[in-house]
């Protein structure tokens, strides 16, 4: 009896072992899953090498564009409005490099268009057509990606490489040559 009870007991020890073990294991699984969790949350900012904040949106067209569509590209967003005297010094630059060298670079241009404070959707056809603009024209209808991307003056670019993290923000219009050099530097 006396054996019977002292194997119980051994038993009743490993099981114990066992299942404190298991459930250390088990939270500090989670525990690392939160932290994963929270160090993805703070790689998606506005600072270099962070990952730029994905955003959807519909374009001039009507067709809907996510940033995350672009991954594997080069990526240059282009905050702009039809009123901005320097997106209208910008724009020819952006155009002429996008004719001439984005498909060689890999870099595709976003301009998004500042839509909840500019005019409406045929002003900036207008607009578009006479700077004759060929890349994909976003519409930010309400202030949440400005928010986003704290944009304060315009024209704002962001360039992101490849792999969907911000190299640059530029404030202010930029000519073809600075395109070029900004393309050239992301990877």
């Amino acid at each position: 009896m006396k054996k019977n009870i002292s194997l119980l007991l051994i038993l009743l020890l490993i099981t114990i072992a066992v299942v404190t073990y298991i459930k250390g294991q088990i939270e500090d699984s989670q525990r690392l899953a939160e932290a994963t969790i929270g160090q993805e949350v703070e790689l998606v900012g506005l600072k270099k090498g962070q990952f730029a904040p994905n955003f959807t949106l519909q374009t001039l067209d009507g067709q809907t564009v996510s940033l995350e569509d672009y991954r594997g590209k080069k990526v240059m967003i282009n905050f702009w409005a039809t009123w901005c005297p320097p997106c209208k010094v910008e724009m020819p630059h952006m155009q002429n490099y996008y004719k001439k060298h984005a498909v060689a670079d890999n870099v595709e241009i976003l301009a998004i268009n500042l839509t909840y404070q500019d005019g409406s959707h045929k002003q900036i056809q207008q607009f578009t057509k006479g700077f004759d603009l060929q890349f994909p024209i976003l519409l930010a209808e309400s202030k949440d990606i400005a928010e986003t991307y704290k944009i304060i003056a315009i024209p704002t670019t962001f360039m992101i490489d490849s792999e969907g993290r911000i190299q640059y923000q530029i404030t202010g219009p930029l000519d073809l040559e600075a395109l070029q050099q900004y393309a050239s530097k992301l990877k």
